[in-house]
């Protein structure tokens, strides 16, 4: 019923296709009684990004993890870090922001399940690899309620400079028949209201999933396509992957949080969730993860918030001014003179294995890239298609890309 892999290729939407489709028209008729736009929603002209203003992308997947997406599911862990980095790699660097929604079908262990938008991209990852593909296997599932969800439940910016996109990926039409359920076509007005533009991403051949994708991808203003079960993503293993993984495990623990209580505690669960990525996850993974944060963009994700060593380092904060309970346990015991010390070290010790993380990343990605090229160019692929899809979409917010921006 579901393949192992997705992709994205291009699908030009027109306001006609809903004339074409008139269970859909009565469905947007019916279901649209008692929603009213917000006026922050109206719809949004592209405007240039102003020489002050940093471009920004916010990217929330809908993700079926029913049993038969176990494939699927799996791929997406190993590939967040990749499509982060692509993402990152425009002219200007973005800031970033992932969410997810994982969705199944009513009587399912859940309907949806909601990770936030966040830059803390270590913790929203931490959470997509406890996803496990279960329940399902009776058709189709609550895609409604997911679209639904990502739409009005994220706290999506409302700057219209941001680019706003959701990928909808699953292998299952949505129940068109449950009561009580706003249907997509409506969900979809509202997702185009607030610029969010909706790519539909199809994983296997099931032919009632394909009209309906291809109409989520149309009246979003998105892409469709259609993968097998091989997925055609590249997934190559590189001589750099272990050296990478080492240097982001010494490089995590050059951070030194500060703050009250409440801020530590926010920020024990950011080193919570990197610790268990360097455990679960993959040596590939780790290595994509380690360039992704050697990225202009990846170092929000990689500091999150009060980190001391860079607070510090750039004078933002003075040591002598905090008070001993805010200072990282480890600092409190010593001498302000021992304290300033330590920072100094500790920084000097990131910036060189930062600059050799660096080094080793755009080792890593001449390997990949040549690998690529050796096979064709893999223009097919998830990666290519997915890149191609960014580098469309993004034309009008600012973001600049090159022939070889997409990383793997």
């Amino acid at each position: 019923m579901k393949t192992q892999l997705f992709a994205i290729g291009l699908f030009t939407a027109t306001a006609a296709t809903v004339a074409f489709f008139p269970a859909v028209r009565q469905a947007v008729a019916t279901t649209a009684k008692g929603f009213e736009s917000s006026p922050a929603a109206a719809d949004p002209v592209a405007q240039p990004i102003s020489a002050h203003q940093k471009p920004a992308i916010e990217v929330v997947f809908v993700l079926d993890t029913t049993g038969s997406m176990s494939g699927l599911i799996a791929a997406a862990k190993e590939k967040i870090w990749s499509i982060a980095s692509t993402m990152a790699s425009a002219q200007t660097a973005p800031d970033i922001k992932m969410g997810l929604i994982a969705y199944r079908d009513r009587g399912d262990a859940y309907v949806t399940q909601t990770v936030p938008l966040s830059a803390d991209l270590d913790s929203m990852y931490a959470k997509l690899m406890d996803f496990q593909a279960d329940g399902g296997g009776d058709g189709p599932e609550s895609v409604n309620q997911a679209l639904h969800d990502a739409v009005n439940k994220i706290a999506w910016s409302q700057n219209p400079s941001t680019y706003k996109v959701i990928f909808l990926v699953g292998d299952a039409p949505p129940h068109m028949d449950y009561p009580n359920d706003v249907k997509y076509p409506v969900t979809l007005a509202q997702a185009k209201q607030k610029g969010i533009i909706v790519n539909a991403i199809q994983c296997g051949q099931d032919s009632g999933t394909t009209a309906e994708w291809r109409q989520v991808a149309s009246l979003g203003q998105g892409s469709y396509f259609q993968v097998e079960q091989s997925g055609n993503a590249i997934a190559i293993a590189t001589p750099y992957d272990k050296k990478l993984a080492e240097l982001s495990g010494k490089l995590d623990k050059t951070r030194l949080f500060y703050g009250n209580k409440e801020e530590k505690a926010k920020q024990a669960g950011k080193l919570a969730a990197a610790e268990k990525v360097h455990k679960e996850a993959s040596t590939e993974s780790q290595a994509r993860r380690a360039a992704f944060n050697a990225s202009s963009s990846g170092k929000r994700n990689f500091l999150g918030e009060n980190e001391l060593v860079d607070a510090v380092g750039s004078g933002r904060v003075k040591l002598s001014d905090l008070p001993k309970e805010a200072l990282p346990a480890s600092l409190q015991a010593m001498s302000p003179a021992a304290q300033e010390e330590l920072v100094g070290k500790t920084k000097k010790e990131r910036s060189e294995l930062e600059s050799e993380i660096k080094k080793l990343a755009e080792r890593r990605n001449d390997y990949l890239r040549g690998k690529v090229a050796a096979e064709g160019g893999k223009k097919e692929s998830l990666d290519a298609q997915l890149y191609g899809a960014i580098r469309q979409q993004t034309k009008d917010k600012g973001l600049v890309y090159r022939d070889d921006s997409a990383k793997y």
